[in-house]
């Protein structure tokens, strides 16, 4: 069978049965695009171990991350088994198949003042009633204070909130639903935003749409608006030059944690399938603990 044919029938699977983010099926799609052309021959029987140990050599050569090699490895691996198991090949020449371990980086933070600075500005930013910035605020105040996803909170529709609970429901990686809390600054900014900002900018489209966050022309919002509106927001308060919405998770996360939560509640509010996932964020609060100490300790 040819290689191409079988990755394609492969990333369909990823996405239909065994449902992975769009961006996972993305990722190992292109990269086994990457290892189809490292290799002379299309069939997919020609793929040993040392063409995968090559493609992997190529890609160190071209300066590739390390978590990106790895990736790389994973995709194969995942890909061979598949084929394996529909035996379209009688032997897995990635079992041996070694990458670089991933190095840790520990997620960008901001700390609860910076965020109190941040949200204050945002918020008084928002006092005259303008539109936009009634919803920068919301989002922010949501992001942070239910520790969501940007896909989670793009996707989500106005029956999805019941600011009364002060709860979300969104629909997380592989379409699982949860239902998250969030605090009454966020339930204050969203409900003003609702009331105050939404049914301008719905007006502005031909057709209606239920999301909860509208754009300037008033279709719902995409991730890109809010990653530029997050990175422009944080990125004065965290000393990063490149810093996206998921600071926004990352900092939920640790202050949580910060503030006595069981890491088990945060791997449900997070949303995480592992709770090996959720265990950085202690890392996150150690360090910061261990820096104040050295600061502060007179034996530091």
């Amino acid at each position: 069978m040819e290689f191409a044919a079988a990755a394609e029938t492969f990333t369909e699977h990823l996405q239909q049965v065994r449902r992975l983010s769009p961006a996972t099926v993305r990722a190992y799609r292109s990269d086994l695009r990457d290892l189809d052309g490292s290799f002379d021959g299309a069939d997919l029987a020609a793929v040993d171990l040392e063409v995968l140990r090559d493609w992997l050599w190529k890609a160190t050569q071209r300066g590739d991350a390390r978590s990106t090699l790895a990736r790389r490895a994973a995709a194969a691996r995942s890909f061979f088994a598949w084929a394996l198991e529909q035996e379209l090949i009688d032997h897995d020449p990635s079992l041996r198949l070694v990458a670089p371990k991933r190095g840790r980086t520990l997620p960008t933070v901001a700390s609860q003042d910076a965020m109190r600075e941040l949200l204050e500005t945002k918020q008084a930013a928002a006092v005259d009633g303008d539109p936009i910035a009634l919803r920068d605020h919301a989002i922010l105040e949501l992001l942070y204070g239910a520790g969501i996803r940007v896909s989670e909170l793009c996707g989500l529709d106005i029956d999805d909130l019941d600011l009364d609970r002060g709860t979300a429901r969104v629909l997380g990686k592989g379409a699982k639903e949860r239902v998250v809390p969030f605090g009454v600054p966020a339930r204050i900014a969203v409900a003003g935003y609702l009331t105050r900002a939404r049914p301008s900018l719905r007006a502005r489209a031909e057709t209606t749409t239920p999301a909860v966050f509208l754009g300037a022309r008033g279709a719902r919002v995409g991730p890109r608006a809010v990653y530029s509106l997050v990175a422009d927001a944080l990125a004065p308060f965290v000393g990063a030059e490149t810093v996206g919405p998921h600071a926004l998770r990352h900092t939920a996360a640790t202050h949580l944690l910060d503030g006595g939560a069981d890491l088990r509640a945060v791997q449900e509010i997070l949303g995480h399938a592992s709770l090996g996932t959720t265990q950085i964020y202690t890392h996150v609060s150690a360090e910061r603990l261990t820096a104040t100490y050295r600061l502060a300790h007179p034996r530091a």
